[in-house]
């Protein structure tokens, strides 16, 4: 084909123009094949070799479940309390979640006991205790399975041994800590019963105490309507309890929510009775003998009902507060987790091919402008205007 006809088809000219610019790149990396080749591979063994330097890093993992809540017996016994059914809901509702633990076992205690059992301040050459515990969290990684309740921990360490030991040494603490403090639901009741026992035992030895200087006989006790007076200590026991209930819920709640106002309907129902009650035996409950040995059984009343309820928080305690249930104990593992040395090889042999692929593209690009010279020109101006703002 003649050069006129090609002139007269600009696709033509157009792949003739590409075509150039494409040799134009394809001619340096040719030039510089062997260092395009061999520049890598070299690259890539000598990071091959520097990994073998690095000391092995070994992981130990412990998968197990924290403990979990118990509230069916409770809830069994809650039914026959009458008002304090709900005083004992409202002090328990509240649940650990599986982050809780997470945190526990992340905390500054649990760190410096760690530390000061694996003796880790020498161990990371560390100078001072906060560095420490920065290496340590950086080697250690807790994950909360959302959807199986599940907790596992990964502690990363030179040494196989140790790393099993710390991962199952997470555990130990976490169940120490769930024995301390006041984590779990029954854990909650039990603290609060606990309290309340201990207060009603109180009252009950000062109003029996009362109640004998009065002129207490089993004669007058004979002749004392006792049913009476028992009956009106459990329902002014009941009216204590849905106070307490309501204060409880307004805490949390607004005096308009439904579980407010259907306490507040509850407490009068129990105290138009109360009234009531009082009025028909026509003595006051707080004068005479009468009203001491109401007060008594009023006292006793709560106190079998506390304590009722103590028990129950501490048998339920005793089910789920120590019930660590490990899964997977961490064993010391056979394999390191790193370095990664045929990753290392690899990568560094692809970035050091790229690198040296845009410095040959670069020097080749340098020469073709040098060559131009009005390319050349903007090159000494651009030049002569960096050192002058040097200078400055």
């Amino acid at each position: 084909m003649s050069e006129q006809a090609l002139e007269e088809r600009p696709e033509a000219r157009g792949a003739e123009d590409e075509l150039p610019s494409l040799l134009d790149l394809a001619v340096p990396l040719a030039a510089h094949l062997r260092l395009l080749v061999i520049g890598p591979i070299l690259a890539g063994l000598l990071a091959l070799g520097v990994s073998y330097l690095i000391a092995p890093t070994f992981t130990a993992r412990t998968l197990f479940l924290p403990p979990q809540q118990q509230q069916n017996m409770a809830a069994s016994a809650l039914a026959s309390l009458g008002a304090l059914s709900g005083l004992a809901g409202a002090v328990g509702g509240i649940k650990s979640p599986i982050d809780q633990y997470v945190a526990l076992m992340q905390s500054r205690s649990v760190a410096d006991r760690m530390i000061d059992e694996f003796k880790l301040m020498s161990v990371y050459d560390e100078k001072y205790r906060s560095e420490a515990r920065k290496e340590l969290a950086r080697n250690v990684r807790m994950v909360a399975g959302k959807k199986d309740g599940l907790i596992s921990v990964e502690v990363d360490d030179e040494d196989p041994a140790r790393a099993a030991q710390m991962a199952n040494r997470y555990v130990d603490e976490l169940r120490r800590l769930s024995t301390q403090l006041v984590l779990t639901e029954a854990q909650q009741r039990r603290s609060f019963f606990e309290g309340e026992v201990a207060k009603t035992r109180e009252r009950l030895t000062k109003t029996q105490t009362e109640l004998q200087a009065s002129g207490f006989t089993p004669g007058a006790l004979k002749a004392e309507p006792r049913a009476a007076a028992e009956t009106y200590a459990k329902l002014r026991a009941e009216v204590t309890a849905a106070e307490v209930r309501l204060q409880t819920l307004r805490r949390g709640r607004a005096d308009t929510s439904p579980e407010v106002q259907q306490q507040q309907t509850l407490l009068i129902a129990l105290r138009d009775a109360l009234s009531k009650m009082e009025a028909n035996t026509g003595a006051a409950p707080e004068t005479g003998y009468i009203g001491k040995y109401r007060d008594f059984k009023y006292q006793e009343t709560l106190f079998e009902l506390f304590s009722r309820q103590y028990e129950l928080a501490r048998l339920d305690e005793s089910r789920e507060g120590g019930l660590i249930q490990v899964v997977d104990a961490a064993t010391p593992p056979d394999r390191k987790s790193s370095p990664k040395r045929a990753i290392i090889a690899v990568v560094t042999t692809l970035v050091s091919f790229l690198l040296l692929m845009g410095a040959v593209m670069a020097r080749h690009w340098w020469h073709l402008a040098s060559a131009n010279p009005l390319t050349a020109r903007k090159l000494d101006s651009l030049g002569a205007a960096l050192r002058h703002g040097k200078r400055r």
